[in-house]
């Protein structure tokens, strides 16, 4: 009897955890769950930024864009009046006076340009006959041009449009019918003539003093694979890879960083880079903190909170000369730190514990940001570089091929590089597609 009563105990308080678990369970508001996986999706993503204080809209200063008229356009429809409104009478012998402007702006129908190359051979005095050549790249009786090109590989990597919406769209909008194939060999034929580019991206990454790292995953014919990307103020690298480990480092940055500090999340992975020191992401350590709070009410996990918005605070405070010299409240945060650090933890709290064991092993990588100018305190950039893989996979569903995603990541990175320098995308587009391919 009494080992049955126990037994009904044990098993009454694993019902009750469970239950405790269920009632408070992870989503996009406490954890790093994406907002697709919230079970039946109810609530908007709590944000982790607090009130700057700005009132909605528009701020004082900020430069809008409104429509404006040119000085020079294309079309002039001039109105004159032909009698007096007053009298009736003829007035189209009278000198008109313009008193007014108005513009409408428009695009005309879009209408297909084919150009034919003739080449000529001539019959010299000599007797020897010579033959003109075709340009580079005019291979085919007739083929598809770099505008195109360029024009596909923007559709393709910053609208994320599928394929079989896209060759409705030449055919319906531009009167040009190109097949899926076509596309994907436009494609091909676009990433090798954007290969040079990407190279220069890597060795960008490569020589940064901060570089961001992150992954994510990709379904690829069915099968997983992973997206990774290392990117800087300046320059975003993504690789496609089947491996979610250090070979997929090893194959884009056999060297590491070893000048650079390396922000990412707590992947295994990315402390077995070669780096000049580690800073864990802030933002992701604060949604777990959240959760630990709504499901525990732990005293800990809201004191730890705190410690870290007090470091955030400082960051902002601080200038760039500050880090040259000792700075009194960081010590306290990192005296504050080894204090929670040492706390005891009711063993109930699982994940409280497993969340301060592994702080115990990564504390000296917590506080990067407050001895760096330079490094953030978190890793939303790379998630922010890494995020349109989702986009692209939530309008165009999987990749089909290996060779597909690879073709996407090295485009993607030359996609994202230009906006974070501020320049057109489908300039630089039309750049790479008259390149030659290696």
């Amino acid at each position: 009897m009494k080992s049955e009563i126990n037994m009904l105990k044990a098993l009454v308080h694993e019902l009750m955890e469970e239950i405790e678990r269920l009632k408070h369970p992870k989503n996009s508001r406490n954890s790093s769950v994406p907002p697709s996986k919230d079970e039946n999706r109810p609530f908007k993503t709590k944000s982790l930024r607090e009130s700057d204080g700005k009132k909605p809209g528009g701020q004082t200063g900020h430069e809008g864009n409104t429509l404006k008229m040119i000085e020079t356009p294309d079309i002039i429809i001039e109105h004159k009046p032909q009698y007096c409104n007053h009298c009736g009478k003829n007035i189209t012998d009278i000198e008109p006076e313009l008193i007014t402007c108005r513009q409408m702006v428009d695009i005309p129908p879009i209408i297909p340009q084919y150009t034919e190359h003739q080449a000529y051979r001539v019959t010299c005095s000599c007797g020897h006959q010579t033959e003109a050549s075709f340009p580079a790249g005019i291979n085919a009786p007739i083929s598809y041009g770099t505008n195109i090109e360029a024009f596909i590989a923007y559709l393709h990597t910053r609208q994320y449009i599928p394929f079989e919406r896209m060759s409705e769209y030449f055919s319906d909008v531009c009167n040009l019918p190109i097949s899926q194939g076509a596309i994907c060999d436009i494609l091909e034929r676009f990433a090798q003539k954007a290969t040079p580019a990407y190279r220069l991206i890597a060795g960008e990454v490569q020589r940064a003093h901060v570089v961001g790292s992150d992954e994510t995953g990709a379904k690829v014919n069915g099968k997983n694979g992973w997206f990774w990307t290392w990117q800087n103020k300046l320059a975003t690298f993504i690789a496609f890879s089947q491996n979610r480990g250090t070979a997929t480092i090893n194959d884009n940055f056999a060297n590491g960083f070893e000048n650079a500090v390396l922000v990412h999340d707590c992947w295994k992975s990315h402390f077995e880079t070669k780096s000049k020191t580690h800073q864990i992401c802030i933002a992701h350590l604060l949604r777990e903190l959240n959760f630990f709070e709504e499901r525990y009410k732990s005293d800990w996990a809201t004191s730890f909170k705190d410690m870290l918005y007090e470091a955030l605070f400082l960051k902002r405070s601080l200038s760039p000369t500050d880090y040259y010299y000792p700075i009194n409240q960081r010590t306290k945060l990192e005296l504050k730190l080894d204090s929670l650090l040492q706390a005891s933890i009711p063993q109930h709290m699982k994940e409280v514990c497993t969340f301060q064991k592994r702080i115990v092993r990564y504390k000296n990588y917590l506080f990067t940001f407050l001895y760096y100018p330079d490094v953030p305190p978190d890793n939303n950039a790379s998630e922010r570089a890494i995020r349109n893989i989702k986009v692209k996979q939530k309008v165009s569903g999987q990749f089909r091929t290996t060779r597909g995603a690879e073709i996407y990541a090295i485009i993607r990175s030359v996609t994202d590089t230009r906006i974070k320098n501020g320049q057109n995308i489908l300039s630089a587009f039309y750049t790479i597609a008259n390149l030659h391919p290696e």
